[in-house]
């Protein structure tokens, strides 16, 4: 087994870029040439094989790290290398520590380039006239940190200190950032999203180190870090979050949006609502619907007063009114709190509806009363409503005009769907306006697919997965998702299943990325029922990635979004299978050589890379690997 493994080797170096292995296997045939021996026990085979194995992978890791050194890509430079390293710390932390150095150097290379292309991208847009909309990129060398900070503290700690050094630069523009409206300030944010990860994964202290320059304003990010961070400590994300509200306090430019971005921390966990100055409303969800967190009544009451400050403050001029929300955006955050302020803080309430019977002569009368499902969503338990028909037939009373009514169909067939009630599908076929009415189908019918996956309701996976609005991409993750959860149970359905899934990744067109994204996910799900059938599959997803220039090998996300005059909701699954790691991990245990072989063909520096790591990482690492990650490499 041993010989045929380091010929195997010797034949496919010939070819690879990998160039050290062809010494390595020279050098480990030539060095105890056959001879006649004993038979070795079968425990001490299987030892040398494994030594063999973790050789082979230590080398793949270690001119992949080399080979990264001359891409072109800073960004991915810096990930591979990283990445490289993490997989490397256990066998050689010298060598680790300097591909983390190398790794940093790329990421500050890239880091320098975005922040380049935004400020030209700034002038441009400035100079064209109209509004400055710019999407933030990310933040490689924190990124980079996040890894460091795992493996070496010492080391982290340099780069945490450089990184907050450039921050102060990025401090001079946060507040032109959180003018540009709720909308961009609902933008992502790398450090934290990154530093969220860490939490996740126990690192709380350090997860709070590493976000700490980013906890200064109040945006989806860092109140979702906070609730993330609470899961694990709740001692010390209220403490942070009573730090975000003291400098909310002396922010002047603090207003009803960001009110309701701190109220989602105290009462509505992963659920942030803001809203537009035309009555519109963005709805993020960071995950499943939560009760409010038992927190000390000191933060409780702390939250309450700053927000009434804020809200209770005098009205500017409507030409001098700069606020994020304007002036209908107020009132409506007001009128979402105030059963919050009933509640815990009556003394107030009295004054907050004074300052909304003020703003109401500028609020359209459809939004004065309750037209936007948002004003309640979270804060009135569903049982304390009334029957939701019920309120959405007094809306379409009071509706007006076809678009109207078009638009209160469309709310409440999302809110019944998110539920899974069935109810939102007689909702949106009574939508008029077609191209509304095709939007929220396919809206709606994902969210019933999410909720049916959630249910392990196999039945209801296919049926929905066969005939429902679906992209092809989401039915492929329908299809394997139930072949999932009945592979031990059911082989030949889920067999079944995920022939199914193959033939609709079929009809995704040759050149689109969800086409390999597909076929990956497909393959991973014949892993453990048919591998000759997954090593086919997985070879006919490296065709696709090869023709498809955008294709990364690690894009887990299935993403959905609604856009109707009166909202925003936006959601996302996630699909761990479509990454490349999914298939390459399992299959690379089985047939390590093979794996690799097919890595190799890879023809894109990304996903050969991934490829690659995940071989390696089959090979060296003993735990189960975290989440896998949505970036580009």
């Amino acid at each position: 087994m041993l010989a045929r493994l380091l010929m195997s080797l010797l034949v496919l170096s010939l070819a690879s870029p990998f160039t050290p292995l062809i010494a390595q296997t020279q050098t480990a045939s030539q060095q105890k040439p056959p001879q006649a021996a004993k038979p070795k026990p079968k425990t001490e085979e299987a030892d040398d094989e494994a030594t063999q194995r973790r050789t082979v992978a230590i080398s793949l890791v270690t001119s992949l790290a080399d080979e990264a050194r001359s891409f072109k890509d800073q960004t991915r430079r810096a990930r591979v290398q990283a990445r490289a390293a993490d997989i490397l710390w256990d066998t050689d932390q010298e060598r680790s520590r300097d591909l983390f150095r190398r790794a940093w150097d790329a990421a500050e290379a890239a880091d320098a380039e975005a922040t380049r292309l935004r400020a030209e991208e700034e002038k441009r847009q400035t100079s064209a006239g109209g509004p400055v909309v710019l999407r933030g990129g990310p933040d490689i060398r924190s990124e980079v940190l996040r890894i460091v900070a795992k493996r070496d503290v010492k080391l982290g700690e340099q780069f945490l200190k450089i990184l907050d050094e450039a921050n102060q630069k990025r401090l001079e523009e946060a507040a032109a950032e959180r003018r540009r409206g709720p909308g961009q300030d609902l933008g992502s944010s790398q450090r934290l999203q990154l530093a969220r990860r860490l939490a996740e994964e126990g690192e709380v202290e350090k997860a709070m180190q590493f976000a700490a320059p980013d906890l200064n304003k109040v945006n989806i990010n860092s109140i979702f870090f906070l609730s993330t961070v609470r899961q694990k400590n709740a001692q010390i994300a209220d403490a942070a979050f009573a730090s975000l509200l003291a400098r909310a306090a002396q922010d002047p430019l603090s207003d009803a949006n960001t009110v309701s971005g701190l109220s989602s921390y105290l009462f509505t966990p992963f659920f942030y609502v803001t809203f537009e100055g035309d009555g519109g409303s963005n709805q993020l969800r960071g995950g499943e619907p939560m009760p409010p967190p038992t927190v000390p009544d000191t933060l409780r009451k702390s939250f309450l007063q700053l927000g009434f400050q804020i809200l209770i403050q005098p009205l500017p001029a409507p030409d001098q009114d700069h606020t994020t929300s304007g002036r209908t955006g107020k009132y409506l955050v007001i009128k979402r709190l105030l059963p919050i302020y009933d509640q815990f803080a009556s003394d107030l309430a009295a004054s907050l509806r004074t300052q909304m019977t003020a703003l109401a002569s500028y609020v359209p009368q459809d939004f004065q009363r309750g037209e936007n499902a948002a004003v309640s969503r979270g804060i009135v338990p569903d049982d304390a409503e009334s029957e939701p028909a019920e309120r959405m037939q007094e809306r379409l009373d009071r509706a007006t005009t076809p678009d109207q009514r078009d638009a209160i169909y469309a709310d409440y067939a999302v809110a019944f769907t998110q539920k899974g009630d069935p109810r939102g599908q007689e909702l949106v076929d009574k939508i008029e306006n077609t191209e509304l009415r095709k939007q929220v189908k396919a809206y709606t019918d994902f969210q019933l697919t999410q909720a049916a996956i959630r249910n392990k309701d196999v039945n209801e996976i296919t049926r929905l997965a066969k005939n429902a609005e679906l992209t092809s991409i989401q039915r492929v993750w329908a299809y394997t998702r139930g072949a999932q959860l009945v592979a031990r149970s059911e082989r030949t359905r889920a067999v079944e299943l995920l022939e199914s899934a193959l033939a609709e990744a079929h009809r995704i067109s040759q050149g689109d990325q969800d086409r390999a994204r597909a076929l990956t996910a497909v393959a991973a799900g014949f892993v453990n029922l048919d591998e000759v059938r997954a090593w086919e599959i997985l070879n006919e997803a490296v065709k696709a990635a090869n023709g498809a220039e955008k294709f990364t090998g690690e894009d887990s996300r299935i993403v959905s979004m609604l856009r109707t005059p009166q909202m925003v909701v936006f959601q996302n699954a996630t699909a761990s299978d479509f990454d490349l790691l999914a298939a390459f991990r399992p299959l690379a245990k089985n047939d390590l050589f093979r794996a690799i072989q097919i890595a190799k063909t890879f023809t894109g520096e990304a996903p050969r890379a991934v490829a690659t790591l995940a071989i390696a990482r089959s090979v060296l690492e003993k735990r189960e690997p975290a989440t896998a990650s949505t970036n580009t490499p």
